[in-house]
Parts: C-alpha cells; sequence; structure tokens
C-alpha cells in the first residue's frame, strides 16, 4: 500500500492496530487531529468489536448475497461494454492508499469523461448503474474491501487522493479510523449527484461547499463513536435504502 503524505505517496506496510501518537504520518501531528486521537484512544474495546464484527458480518452476508452479486455481474455485462468491476484509488486509515472496489455503474473511461463525483443524470451512468446506486447495490464488492481490513461497515466514506490533499487539519482526523461502507454523512448526503447538478465546476464546488458539511458529520461520528453506534448506523443506513 502506498501513503499520501506532503502531497506524495510512498510504500508503507499496513497496521490494523491504532498507531502511538508518535508513529503516525507527520501531517496527522496538529493540535486539531490530537484532540480526536484522544477520544479513540479512550475507546479500543469497541475499536477491537468493530473489526471482529466487520469480518464475521462480511463473511456471513457474502456467503447469503453471492447469488445476487452474480446476478448482478450478468446485468452489467449485458447492459454495457466494459469489466464487470470498477477500482478506483482511495484513501483510508492513516492516509494509507488502496483500492476500491465496486460494481460499474459508469461507462468504461469515465474519470476522462468528466469530474470524479457524479451529477444528477450524469450522461457517464449506465442503464443498470442508475438502478444500483439508487439502492446502493453497487456497493456489495467492498465486502471484500472490509474483509482485506482496508474498510469497515461504518466509517467516512474514502475519498480519492486529489480530494484528501485538501483536507485542513481537523478534518486529516477521520483518516484516524478505517474508511466505511457507509457512515452518517452517507445518509444526510444520500442524494449528493443532485446537489452538485449544475455546478460550474464540479470538483471545486465539491471540495468548497459539499466536502466540509459532510467533514463536520464525519468529525461528529468520531465523537460519538462506539459499537452499538455503529449498529444504530447501519440500520439508519437501511431504511434510507429503503425510502
Amino acid at each position: 500500500m502506498t501513503l499520501v503524505q506532503g502531497g506524495r505517496a510512498t510504500l508503507v506496510q499496513g497496521d490494523e492496530e491504532m498507531k502511538k501518537w508518535e508513529k503516525l504520518p507527520e501531517r496527522f501531528h496538529n493540535d486539531s487531529v490530537r484532540e480526536y486521537y484522544d477520544i479513540l484512544a479512550k475507546r479500543g474495546v469497541s475499536l477491537a468489536i468493530k473489526r471482529i464484527f466487520d469480518v464475521i458480518t462480511a463473511l456471513i452476508i457474502t456467503v447469503l448475497v453471492l447469488w445476487l452479486m452474480i446476478i448482478i455481474a450478468v446485468w452489467i455485462k449485458l447492459d454495457s461494454r466494459g469489466p464487470v468491476f470498477f477500482r478506483q484509488r482511495r484513501v483510508t486509515t492513516y492516509g494509507k492508499v488502496f483500492y476500491i472496489y465496486k460494481f460499474r455503474t459508469m461507462v468504461t473511461d469515465a474519470e476522462k469523461l468528466g469530474s470524479q463525483v457524479t451529477v444528477g443524470n450524469d450522461s457517464r451512468v449506465t442503464g443498470a448503474g442508475r438502478f444500483l446506486r439508487k439502492c446502493r447495490l453497487d456497493e456489495l464488492p467492498q465486502l471484500f474491501n472490509v474483509l482485506k481490513g482496508e474498510m469497515s461497515f461504518v466509517g467516512t466514506r474514502p475519498e480519492v487522493e486529489r480530494y484528501v490533499d485538501r483536507y485542513t487539519d481537523e478534518m486529516t482526523a477521520t483518516l484516524l479510523m478505517p474508511a466505511g461502507i457507509t457512515s452518517l454523512a452517507s445518509i444526510k448526503f444520500k442524494d449528493e449527484d443532485r446537489m452538485l447538478e449544475g455546478a460550474t465546476d464540479v470538483d471545486e464546488t465539491y471540495v468548497k461547499d459539499v466536502l466540509p458539511q459532510k467533514m463536520a458529520y464525519n468529525l461528529e461520528y468520531i465523537r460519538k463513536f462506539n459499537f452499538f453506534y455503529d449498529i444504530k448506523l447501519m440500520f439508519m443506513t437501511f431504511f434510507a435504502v429503503l425510502k
């Protein structure tokens, strides 16, 4: 894996345990991050339970939905040209870069045809992709990211490196925990693509207007973090998708 630090990527080894403060990347050494680090340092039991829950639950769900994933894979291949899966570099714990897995919902080479975030009625989204995105079924392959320890069920949605490079000191604190499949911000901004529709510069609008709001929810999550709060957010996500 690689580590984003000072705008450059360097090779690092994975580390699932919470690092000691002095061993954190230089970018984390500021008072804003320290506040959130001290909060998490007191919740080691919840962090351990979180990882155990992630592995067991991801294994069970993968077995239960494997048939559905096969059907979705066939549908994607029949619906449009291109691979079944989409891989993209994202940033997780301590700034480590990993490849996130999703079912492909856009045309091939979509990133070369527009911004790295989607907007309402984005012409790059395929027919199958619109349904998969609406029901969040495109996220199912992230079960493998969870099993690999790169993600958790609940946590800050992983951003691409170019957005992480724009984080403020306080935003950097969200990288103290694994990236998540869902979060409080995901629930509040489930219609994010509509918010960006009509923006002249989608990337700049996202960084200046949307990202700070999402990060406020992500930082709130760290303050409230415990295992049972994670369970609550998972149920909230389930009902948000049903709506």
